[in-house]
């Protein structure tokens, strides 16, 4: 038998193994209904023993063992309803049907469409389809699997839950044109008219809309960023402005840290590129406060450029339409950037119309909770629709974020207390925002956060 090198385990992967066939079997590979009986194959042992016996079983019954799998009949035979009790479960292909050389020799490229009907249950799969799923088994028509095949799948216990049948899934979509052509037509008159994506609006405008965006709504941030715009509409006026003004009219967006960084920010455009908000992804996400969706969504909106923009409406999108799951995992993954990098068109026009639509889809038409479908513009071809809309997977993973009685929530009441003073506010004043201790929590947090100070008196006050 030839020797299988299974690597150590350093992280989950797959890996796909192809078994060589002898040199005399190699037609007779091809055509696995030509062959004539195998005699018994020499029995034997070694490391790899339980996981030949398995792949051995689940072939002898459609006569397409090849000789270099010997089956030993000293070991008790596993679960091969649960291949994955063992931690290297080799896990075999089904063969090419037996219906003749025509249909062995067409690629799978050239198989029809799945029926995406809504109007009925997704058809069921056949009992021996043409390639597998190495993840989940289930059928697929992107990866061929010619008999004889086996496929050794190596992944952590605790991470076989987070292999996606992402290859899999995006069969349906032929080409990028599929998806990309159909939401950015609907965008044409669906669009919101935002002050932001207006053509008179500035690099410096997007940029700051994208800051107040980040974890709140539209209809909270609109009125903020006119006034925000009108009294710094240039990088220059803000980052000479004070503390404590920037932190008023940042008002009751929530998360107040994130004026003092677009503060930092117009201070480094000051210094860095002479006031200019700068069209290069890699010096924008070297600027304060500028994260990798930050940087490609103002390369984007502002500059018309190509890049990948992926916000949580984006993975929503991406996740139901093409993977076919109800939500997206909720940390953002590899696959996921992967997938959106092959969905942006390659023009910079197209690309950043593209950014827009889908994150306007996933805002307006595929939200969390619940989604239009009846108005999508791709719901004939949706794989989460298709699939009879399976429920979140992931959904004993997601952290709810409680309000009350939180420290946020004691944070919130000290900081609208001090906005809304004329001068330092005594302890005693903010007594009301929460328990003493927890209240000591969040003040100690928040002058440690460059949010509040203290006077000689040991009043509160926002930074000068």
């Amino acid at each position: 038998m030839p020797r299988v090198a299974v690597a150590p385990r350093v992280a989950p992967r797959v890996e796909a193994l192809r078994a060589p066939a002898p040199p005399d079997r190699a037609d007779d590979v091809a055509r696995p209904w030509a062959r004539a009986p195998e005699p018994e194959p020499e029995r034997g042992a070694g490391f790899l023993a339980p996981l030949c016996w398995a792949a051995g079983a689940a072939f002898r019954a459609v006569d397409c063992l090849p000789d270099c799998f010997p089956a030993p009949a000293c070991l008790p035979a596993p679960d091969l309803a649960a291949p994955d009790c063992l931690p290297d479960a080799v896990r075999p292909c089904p063969p090419e049907p037996r219906a003749g050389r025509a249909d062995v020799d067409r690629a799978d490229d050239d198989a029809p469409d799945r029926d995406v009907d809504a109007d009925r249950p997704p058809r069921a799969a056949p009992p021996r389809p043409r390639s597998f799923d190495v993840a989940t088994m289930a059928p697929c028509s992107v990866w061929s699997c010619p008999a004889p095949r086996y496929v050794l799948v190596r992944t952590a216990p605790s991470s076989r839950a987070d292999v996606r049948r992402t290859l899999s899934c995006q069969a349906q979509w032929s080409t990028v044109e599929a998806l990309v052509e159909p939401v950015t037509a609907w965008y044409g008159h669906a669009a919101r008219d935002l002050p932001w994506r207006r053509p008179d609006c500035t690099p410096w405008g997007v940029l700051v809309s994208e800051v107040m965006l980040q974890q709140t709504p539209v209809v909270r941030v609109e009125p903020v960023w006119r006034e925000w715009t009108a009294r710094w509409p240039r990088p220059a006026d803000l980052a000479a402005a004070p503390t404590s003004d920037v932190l008023r009219a940042w008002g009751r967006l929530g998360y107040p840290r994130r004026a003092l960084r677009l503060a930092d920010c117009a201070r480094a455009l000051v210094e860095r590129h002479d006031g200019q908000v700068p069209a290069d992804e890699e010096h924008l996400r070297a600027l304060p406060g500028v994260g990798e969706y930050t940087a490609a969504a103002v390369r984007a909106f502002a500059f018309g450029r190509r890049s990948v923009v992926v916000d949580t409406n984006v993975r929503r999108v991406q996740a139901r339409a093409v993977t076919g799951v109800a939500l997206p995992a909720p940390s953002y993954t590899a696959a996921e950037r992967a997938l959106a990098v092959s969905l942006t068109p390659s023009g910079d026009a197209d690309a950043a119309r593209w950014a827009a639509a889908s994150m306007e889809l996933g805002a307006l038409v595929c939200t969390a909770r619940v989604p239009r479908c009846g108005v999508c513009p791709v719901r004939d071809r949706c794989a989460w629709r298709a699939a009879g809309f399976p429920p979140d997977e992931h959904a004993a993973r997601r952290r709810t974020q409680a309000w009350h009685g939180t420290d946020r929530q004691v944070r919130g009441r000290v900081m609208a207390a001090l906005r809304s003073a004329d001068g330092p506010v005594p302890r005693a004043l903010l007594a009301d925002a929460g328990p003493e201790a927890q209240l000591d929590r969040c003040l100690a947090g928040l002058i440690e956060d460059g949010l509040a100070e203290t006077d000689e008196a040991g009043r509160y006050l926002l930074p000068a």
